[in-house]
């Protein structure tokens, strides 16, 4: 019973010590990597922090585990995070390889629903982005894209040099891929009949397929179809 007790005790001496001496080189191999790697967060350096926690979990967790080779990982994960990353900057080719392309999810007020199924982002995902930039109106939209980090850059109508009505500064959804929202609906005194015509007048006779629409406090009707295609004039990335 005693040995028992005095390897327990033991092995929770060592895990206290590796986790004295396991932080601070990780703090020192972290500020080496530079801010890239806990900013802006793109793939590769993703998985090199997943790669650090599960090394340090594992030494942490399991005294059986040698202290000096995770110490030796830790350092050489930070060599190479730093060689790729000088790597990508001096040859842009394989930075984009390494990492996700921007992707365009609204054009011209409208949402283009293959390239938002492409990096699996729902009209929800984007609407909440778009308010957070404290765009609360798509159709005050002139471009949106998720760059390569998972964060949207927007650029608004007004920003790129057009009035903006002050009767549009909110928008509100009333169709989100296919089924019509009836709590929107009746909140903003609006009938299934007129927003059928409205629907009718732009050529769609089916709910099914409106991809996305919104109304604003002047009773227009912003509406994505669901085979909406990326404009020709949109930049390429």
């Amino acid at each position: 019973m005693q040995e028992i007790t005095e390897t327990f005790l033991s092995e929770m001496l060592t895990v206290l010590l590796r986790i004295i001496t396991i932080f601070p080189l990780l703090l020192v191999i972290t500020l080496y990597m530079g801010k890239r790697s806990i900013g802006e967060m793109p793939v590769f350096d993703f998985l090199i922090i997943i790669t650090l926690a599960s090394v340090t979990g594992a030494d942490i967790a399991d005294p059986s585990v040698s202290h000096a080779h995770t110490a030796w990982a830790i350092v050489i994960i930070g060599l190479f995070q730093r060689f790729v990353s000088r790597l990508s900057i001096r040859w842009r080719a394989l930075g984009q390889k390494i990492t996700f392309e921007p992707t365009m999810v609204i054009a011209n007020g409208k949402f283009l629903p293959e390239n938002m199924k492409k990096i699996r982002y729902s009209i929800d995902n984007v609407l909440g982005m778009l308010r957070e930039k404290g765009n609360f109106h798509i159709g005050q939209v002139k471009q949106a894209i998720i760059e390569s980090n998972g964060q949207l850059s927007v650029l608004s109508a007004n920003s790129a040099g057009e009035d903006k009505d002050k009767g549009e500064e909110l928008s509100f959804p009333l169709i989100l891929d296919g089924v019509i929202d009836q709590k929107t609906l009746k909140e903003c005194g609006i009938t299934t009949d007129w927003l059928a015509t409205v629907l009718r007048k732009k050529g769609i006779y089916r709910t099914e397929d409106v991809f996305f629409a919104a109304v604003d406090q002047q009773k227009k009707l912003y509406v994505t179809r669901q085979k909406e295609k990326e404009p020709e004039t949109s930049p390429r990335h």
